[in-house]
């Protein structure tokens, strides 16, 4: 019998979703690779998997690693106990790539992060309690993968972020009382320019792996169907998640109890075939999945400072100033930040 390589492909999130199945693969076989089309970034470092993991540039990857193997493309999208609501998406890999038949309990998902990028993330967060003047701290990632800018607006047609104006309602509201870092590569206004008192939101152009120590080092993440979360579970870090046209126990970790799954979608959405079919039908009928009433923000918000526990004011020394741009900085805002 042939050896396997493994094709990974797509975000973060599933990259990260793929190592408890591919952990249990190396438990029983050693002669297999990984490719990773959907970049590195989490296999490198990883105790068990980084000897397995080549970029899909490597140099002579077909004729060294691939042309005597069996190749594997898993695709956990088209598992039967994915696409019904049974399974994971962890354990959906762990169907296609230990050749399962149900879906079991996996372990956490590991993340090795450098010397360097775990003290870049401390010191990410220590910057943001001393510019906060507050000592905690929650790591917020408003929008996921689909989200665009299209003018003035961020708009995400698969209906898995959260709308714009709630999410600015729910950072000012929370940067009140606890340092706040924005997990975004898009800016939005947060409070008007001449505003002289305003509190400043940190909004770091962080590597994705520096991002997984900042969020492992924050006291709460808030999150939506997106990579945080992943890394937050990897981390030991309480979420709040908000799920609009997903389902939390595709997505999300629902037993686990650090996880606040706020489900806006509940018996709203109908199931949206993601790398089965191309029909925009779904995504029509979830277009108001993440719609949020009054009374939604406010459950986020009273969830988030659960987490986060009583707000304290920061006493400690902060950081040297050694970058050339602080994390609070924001040379490309419409008027917020420091």
């Amino acid at each position: 019998m042939r050896s396997k390589a493994f094709f990974i492909n797509g975000g973060a999130g599933r990259v990260i979703a793929s190592i408890p199945a591919l952990e249990k693969y190396a438990e029983s076989h050693d002669d297999f690779v990984i490719v990773a089309e959907g970049g590195m970034n989490f296999f490198k470092g990883h105790p068990i998997l980084h000897k397995y993991s080549y970029d899909s540039w490597h140099k002579g990857l077909f004729e060294d690693k691939l042309k005597m193997r069996d190749c594997v493309t898993p695709e956990p999208y088209r598992v039967w106990h994915y696409y019904n609501q049974k399974c994971s998406i962890a354990q959906a890999y762990d169907i296609e790539i230990n050749g399962l038949e149900e879906p079991r309990e996996l372990p956490t998902p590991t993340i090795k992060l450098s010397k360097t990028e775990a003290i870049t993330a401390i010191n990410t967060v220590e910057e943001v309690r001393a510019k906060s003047g507050k000592d905690k701290v929650i790591v917020i990632q408003p929008f996921g993968r689909g989200a665009m800018v299209q003018g003035d607006f961020i708009i995400d047609q698969s209906s898995r972020s959260f709308h714009q104006s709630y999410i600015v309602d729910i950072i000012n509201n929370l940067k009140k009382d606890y340092g706040v870092i924005v997990m975004c590569e898009f800016q939005f206004p947060i409070e008007p320019t001449d505003k002289k008192d305003a509190i400043p939101v940190a909004w770091p152009q962080a590597d994705i792996r520096v991002w997984a120590g900042i969020i492992g080092q924050a006291d709460h993440f808030l999150g939506c169907d997106s990579v945080g979360q992943h890394m937050a579970k990897s981390l030991d870090t309480t979420v709040t998640a908000v799920i609009g046209s997903t389902y939390p126990i595709n997505i999300s970790y629902p037993k686990d109890p650090k996880f606040d799954i706020i489900d806006l979608g509940e018996n709203k959405r109908t199931y949206s075939a993601i790398r089965l079919t191309q029909e925009d039908y779904h995504d029509m009928m979830n277009d108001e999945c993440m719609e949020m009433t009054d009374e939604d923000v406010k459950k986020v918000i009273t969830s988030c400072r659960k987490g986060l526990g009583k707000p304290r004011d920061y006493k400690g020394q902060g950081v040297p100033n050694t970058q050339q741009q602080s994390c609070c900085d924001n040379n490309t805002s419409k008027g917020f930040g420091s």
